[in-house]
């Protein structure tokens, strides 16, 4: 299998691949190591991993056995981002996956998974639900290695429809304390 990987590699690696194409992927165990790092260290063994085979393509590279979600860093993105986040935050996502790979922004993402949360068609977790991610620039992975540094910790939990008065929390960023993002939606 190493074998077949490393020749769709070359093969897409061609002077006419797009660039992206030709992005190095990790191995299997390098993605799956680093895309758990950012979920509490007793979800990290159990996550279900997204991550990314030799063509580019998201795949599970690990089935789950918890609550848990972890998507691998792209390596077709030369940022460095990681995260993970409860599974009944997974439609969302998906569909925010679905919709970037159509080339949208991710403001234009935003507007219609809101729509579509307001029209029914697009189903959100009922209570709270969290999500956490690593993120870095080009420096912060080392894919040989499978290391990760000078990264920048992101923790959200997702409380619907909830206000600054109906939770006492502020609605937009105060130092270092949590804060409503898109405040009643």
């Amino acid at each position: 299998m190493i074998f077949r990987s490393t020749v769709l590699i070359a093969a897409l690696c061609l002077p006419a691949a797009l660039p992206e194409a030709c992005a190095q992927v990790p191995a299997d165990s390098v993605q799956i190591r680093t895309a758990v790092l950012p979920a509490p260290e007793s979800a990290r063994s159990g996550a279900r991993v997204l991550g990314y085979d030799a063509a580019g393509r998201l795949v599970t590279l690990r089935p789950g056995t918890n609550d848990f979600v972890c998507i691998a860093d792209d390596p077709s993105d030369s940022r460095f981002h990681v995260a993970c986040y409860h599974n009944s935050l997974e439609e969302f996502m998906a569909r925010g996956r679905e919709r970037r790979s159509e080339g949208m922004t991710r403001n234009e993402r935003n507007v219609i998974r809101q729509q579509e949360i307001a029209d029914g068609t697009l189903r959100m977790p009922k209570g709270p639900s969290s999500l956490y991610s690593l993120s870095g620039d080009s420096t912060s992975f080392d894919p040989a290695a499978g290391t990760v540094s000078n990264v920048r910790s992101l923790y959200v939990v997702y409380l619907p429809y909830v206000t600054a008065e109906s939770t006492g929390l502020p609605n937009r960023p105060d130092g270092d304390r949590p804060w409503i993002m898109d405040e009643g939606k």
